[in-house]
């Protein structure tokens, strides 16, 4: 089994449960976003190839007698999707390329490609099926480039890959979240500014502005759901189909803002701010299709909370936390 990306967040994760389940495991990783120290405890246990994703040629030598290539490098975080376009956009169309090329060289014989809820962007339907269309709204925006990147991936992963593997699947993430993350997302940035907040010891309650007036709505899904739901669908799944992963407990930004204030014994004063352009209203997954192959998220946002708010404020320190605030 190779796993690209897997120093990243989920990446890592699913490298150290793929280790626990007796997989021998490679891992493909620049570590220039992600760290191996996130599966260190299996580090001795895995092989790494510390190459570009975009890199064709390492990839063949990478992949030589995988079973499977589980596909998760990408450049992730929505800051990066504003800063930095044109390196998500190349990493994520070359990469893809790349990585199914390299495959049909290699003779692997089943590929599975990580895709995103940003396919869809505003979805018509909420909960949302994976039968939806997919839609880029404005390609002069570049918080599309990670979505528009992710869309021709799935093209490249059914199209060049229709005669060369026995098994293709994509999975779509929806709001992963845990412990060590990164810095760039939602739910660390609310809690290292609640952690500041908290630290400042203020009289009366902390302000706290969140983008937009907070009815915007998420479902958040534990980072050990998604591992178990990868899993599922690769033993369980067919053929050239689509899956969503994740949770279908949705919930506001307000509420979320509340809930990490709670968790942490902080009273928050949650002030509306500018909404982010191009941002969605409401996005959540219907899974019925993954429950329907005996999937069932078991990690509630509150204990979600909880764990991945232990492992920022032990980590609050960090130079790369200092460097965010």
């Amino acid at each position: 089994m190779v796993v690209t990306g897997g120093g990243g967040f989920i990446g890592a994760y699913l490298v150290k449960r793929l280790v626990r389940d007796g997989w021998d495991v490679a891992v493909v990783d620049t570590m220039v976003r992600g760290h191996a120290s996130r599966f260190a405890e299996v580090a001795d246990d895995v092989q790494l190839f510390t190459c570009d994703v975009r890199d064709e040629q390492a990839l063949e030598q990478a992949f030589a007698g995988a079973d499977v290539v589980m596909h998760l490098a990408a450049i992730n975080g929505t800051e990066n999707f504003y800063k930095r376009p044109e390196l998500v956009l190349d990493v994520g169309l070359r990469g893809a390329l790349a990585v199914v090329n390299a495959g049909r060289t290699a003779d692997v014989p089943d590929l599975v490609v990580a895709s995103t809820a940003e396919v869809y962007q505003t979805p018509a339907v909420v909960p949302t099926p994976e039968t939806v269309s997919l839609t880029l709204p404005d390609s002069l925006n570049p918080r599309y480039s990670y979505g528009g990147s992710k869309i021709v991936s799935e093209l490249i992963a059914f199209n060049y890959a229709r005669e060369h593997y026995n098994r293709v699947q994509v999975f779509r993430p929806h709001n992963v979240y845990g412990p060590d993350m990164g810095w760039k997302h939602v739910i660390p940035q609310f809690i290292t500014r609640a952690v500041l907040g908290k630290d400042r010891k203020l009289t009366g309650p902390t302000p706290f502005e969140i983008q937009g007036d907070g009815s915007e709505t998420r479902a958040f899904c534990y980072v050990d759901d998604i591992v178990e739901g990868i899993l599922t669908m690769y033993s369980s799944g067919g053929h050239r189909e689509i899956y969503h992963i994740g949770n279908d407990e949705e919930v506001s930004v307000l509420d979320l803002a509340r809930r990490v204030g709670e968790a942490l014994n902080l009273e928050l004063d949650i002030q509306s701010g500018q909404p982010a352009v191009g941002g969605t209203p409401r996005r959540c997954p219907d899974i019925s299709k993954m429950r329907g192959l005996g999937y069932r998220p078991k990690v509630d946002l509150n204990e979600g909370l909880r764990r991945t708010i232990d492992w920022y404020v032990e980590h609050s320190g960090d130079t790369v936390t200092n460097e965010l605030l």
